[in-house]
């Protein structure tokens, strides 16, 4: 999975999709096809959650003062509040 951008692995969930509401498929290749879109699935997940920790850096500090802080991959996720 890790050659596929998140739109590159969209477009490849709904090829599959079409593919598997097709009904021409083999049970085999059907198979085959879910096992794929359900690991596309997996890291299409991973990717929207890192960009929903990447938005959440985004806080509104003490005193409702709007900061930011730049987003450290495996972070908490704990909001520290930085003011601008």
């Amino acid at each position: 999975m890790g050659n596929y951008n998140f739109e590159e692995a969209m477009r490849r969930l709904e090829e599959i999709v079409d593919r598997l509401e097709s009904g021409e498929l083999s049970l085999e290749e059907s198979l085959a096809l879910f096992e794929e879109g359900m690991k596309l699935t997996q890291h299409c997940s991973s990717q929207l959650e890192q960009a929903r920790l990447q938005v959440r850096q985004l806080v509104i500090g003490s005193g409702g003062i709007m900061g930011e802080e730049p987003f450290e991959a495996g972070d908490s996720g704990e909001e520290n509040n930085v003011t601008l």
